[in-house]
């Protein structure tokens, strides 16, 4: 039997759904936002549902972004021969924080995984293709350089091998971030140094 009202209850269940989220962090979430302010409240509520309804996928680059194209393919500044290929739009934050790249990105969103279904097909790697294949007036390539910076862990690496493959025949550059990031890991989770040296150590593939 239930003992707690069925609103709090509701609340509990939606916010275990949040990964990382256990019933005992999901209670003490539930009880803070009941004694919460009703306007701070509000600005939570508000605040996912703007989530939900501004943002959307850039149609360049698939990063996650409040205008089409978003801030990194729209910025003349940065260098559109070199595209760092990601498994998921926090990662770009990750790379960022070194302020050392000043590329474009490609968001595949997510890794090739056969045991959980995804394959190449399922992750953004035709339009990645697509962007390879833009050439400037004179006809020659857009972009020299891939930087793979997929997590260095089983599916990180097959993806990363995979599009390497499919990139070679295109003439293009491709190459792997270097393994200051411990295998295993997730780029998410990398501090700048060692983003910084990752991404300076990158090898050819």
């Amino acid at each position: 039997m239930n003992d707690l009202a069925a609103p709090l209850t509701e609340l509990i269940d939606q916010l275990k759904r949040l990964p990382g989220i256990g019933q005992k962090s999901a209670q003490r979430i539930a009880f803070h936002l009941l004694r919460a302010p009703r306007e701070s409240v509000q600005h939570l509520s508000e605040a996912l549902l703007a989530l939900k309804d501004s943002l959307r996928f850039c149609s360049v680059c698939n990063n996650i972004t409040d205008i089409d194209p978003c801030r990194f393919c729209s910025d003349a500044q940065r260098n559109p021969a070199v595209i760092c290929v990601v498994e998921e739009p926090h990662n770009v934050l990750s790379i960022e924080k070194t302020r050392q790249f000043d590329g474009l990105y490609h968001v595949l969103h997510g890794a090739i995984s056969p045991l959980q279904g995804i394959g190449p097909d399922q992750i953004r790697i035709k339009s990645l293709i697509e962007r390879l294949r833009a050439t400037s007036p004179d006809g020659q390539p857009l972009v020299r350089e891939v930087i793979l910076a997929t997590d260095p862990d089983t599916e990180g690496e097959a993806t990363a091998m995979y599009i390497a493959r499919l990139l070679k025949p295109l003439g293009v550059k491709v190459s792997r971030i270097a393994m200051g990031i411990p295998v295993g890991s997730e780029i998410e989770y990398a501090d700048e140094v060692t983003m910084l040296k990752a991404m300076e150590g990158r090898r050819e593939l």
